[in-house]
């Protein structure tokens, strides 16, 4: 079995042809249509939105509602992110590709360079660190970074110092990735890989992601922990991941000629 984390990666396996299909009514009820492979080659275990944290002294709310937003006037010298070529920043692109088209997808990559407060740097973490300092205001960072950050001594703080805004609530919803899996295309053990990945679909091991890992179940049904709870119910963007995996390669072009770090 694959486990992995993104789709673009899962996609890279399709691509590689190194899965086989898998089929099963568990896993048809278990896992919605929107992020499972139309081929049957893959299945998210897990949910994980891009979200915008903002800073609680500086950032009222309702004062940032999309990610559209990021790239207005309004936000110049105030955005903080990670590298552009990393697969969570690839995905958010290739989404909006999905949704806005290829050229609106590059304006808004234009404008959120314009407004970047400091050279793309860190993981995700490392943008909530430099809110708290006051290097910015906004980052695009992933919702279970503040569960971990929430758990550590020293990136407590940091956390305390913003919040969470999921984008786009209005409209289409909240960006959406995943952890998946797939079951390799030789692997000598099917029936037991299938029982696997049935199992981690199921209710069990979906409660025990939400609570270890911070992640949204991506079974329906299934209970969110506390904290997720405590973070508000969201809209979630029902694109097919798939299709979004699609165009991680013309968001990365994107990224490219507009020249974010």
């Amino acid at each position: 079995m694959i486990l992995t984390v993104d789709v673009g990666r899962l996609q890279d396996a399709v691509g590689a042809e190194i899965l086989q299909p898998i089929r099963t009514p568990t896993l048809e009820r278990n896992v919605p249509e929107p992020y499972r492979h139309r081929g049957w080659l893959w299945y998210a275990l897990t949910l994980r939105s891009r979200v915008i944290l903002a800073s609680k002294a500086r950032v009222k709310p309702g004062e940032l509602g999309s990610y559209e937003e990021l790239a207005t006037p309004r936000w110049k010298g105030r955005v903080c992110m990670r590298s552009s070529q990393h697969e969570y920043n690839v995905g958010l692109l290739a989404s909006l590709i999905v949704h806005n088209g290829a050229q609106a997808a590059e304006e808004w990559a234009r404008g959120l360079k314009e407004n970047l407060a400091r050279k793309p740097q860190g993981n995700d973490r490392a943008q909530v660190r430099a809110i708290k300092e006051g290097e910015c205001d906004v980052a695009l960072v992933n919702t279970y970074y503040m569960g971990a950050m929430l758990q550590d001594e020293e990136q407590a703080t940091w956390a305390d110092a913003v919040y969470l805004i999921f984008p786009n609530q209005a409209g289409r919803g909240a960006h959406i990735n995943i952890s998946g899996a797939g079951i390799a295309r030789y692997a000598p053990n099917r029936a037991n890989a299938v029982r696997l990945l049935e199992f981690l679909s199921g209710d069990l091991a979906q409660r025990m992601y939400a609570e270890q890992n911070h992640e949204y179940p991506v079974r329906a049904g299934t209970a969110w922990s506390g904290l997720l709870e405590s973070w508000g119910r969201f809209k979630m963007d029902q694109a097919a991941l798939q299709q979004v995996a699609e165009r991680r390669a013309e968001a990365i072009r994107i990224f490219d000629r507009v020249g974010i770090p």
